[in-house]
């Protein structure tokens, strides 16, 4: 409805997997209250892309991709030929969606955050954005990630999807304000990390980083003799 989206905005589900965190927030908000014993912290993520910085860890979606990163990097490393842009006609700078995406490393370093303020303040149940307060489009999302793995991403521009809003992105004040978090890496780095990650791993996890499979190749060819050198070797050794 509005954005920057605080923690006391209106809550609501589009989807039973939506219901089913709003209903876990509601069950850890009663718990918490009726029991001093209990606390409950409740995360709100916003749009978690990247990868870890080392490239070994990264996210494997089974199927089309429902995330606008993932799927980015399908069509980057081959796998798709193309990113569906759905609507074009929205409210916004370049009238496609604005999300607010925040890295994966950024977010664990938030649950981190809010774990020691559970430890040391007792806070009972709290609830926090974690995101970067910055709102970044869909083409900008797919230039972004153009520049940093240096291959195009081609678009395909489509009509909306029903239920989409032109623009989400989060307030992140509490968080600071409370557990002395923010996100510390921006759009350059998610895309970086991210590309590090489907470079070497273009099929996920189901078969070697690419690396790997480059290095492995390598040491058979090395130890495996060209045709006819085991012969040769067998009548220098006779004589």
């Amino acid at each position: 409805e509005r954005s920057p989206v605080d923690e006391t905005a209106r809550t609501s589900a589009t989807n039973p997997y939506g219901q089913t965190k709003l209903m876990i927030e509601h069950v850890l908000e009663d718990l918490a209250k009726s029991d001093a014993e209990w606390q409950g912290s409740v995360l709100r993520y916003f749009n978690p892309v990247g990868a870890h910085a080392s490239g070994l860890i990264g996210e494997d979606p089974k199927g089309i991709p429902n995330n606008l990163m993932p799927f980015i990097q399908q069509v980057a490393v081959g796998i798709r030929p193309e990113l569906s842009v759905f609507g074009t006609d929205y409210p916004t700078p370049d009238g496609t969606g604005v999300r607010d995406y925040i890295h994966v490393v950024d977010l664990a370093k938030g649950h981190l955050a809010a774990l020691r303020k559970m430890a040391a303040d007792r806070p009972g149940y709290s609830v926090w954005n974690l995101g970067t307060g910055i709102g970044f489009s869909v083409l900008e999302m797919a230039s972004a990630f153009e520049a940093a793995s240096g291959r195009p991403i081609p678009r395909k521009l489509v009509a909306r999807r029903p239920g989409d809003v032109a623009c989400v992105y989060a307030s992140t004040s509490k968080a600071y304000a409370e557990l002395g978090w923010r996100a510390e890496l921006g759009l350059e780095a998610m895309c970086a990390d991210a590309w590090r990650w489907a470079s070497g791993n273009p099929q996920g996890y189901a078969a070697p980083p690419v690396a790997e499979a480059a290095a492995d190749a390598q040491a058979e060819t090395v130890a495996r003799p060209a045709e006819g050198e085991g012969t040769r070797a067998a009548a220098v050794s006779a004589e």
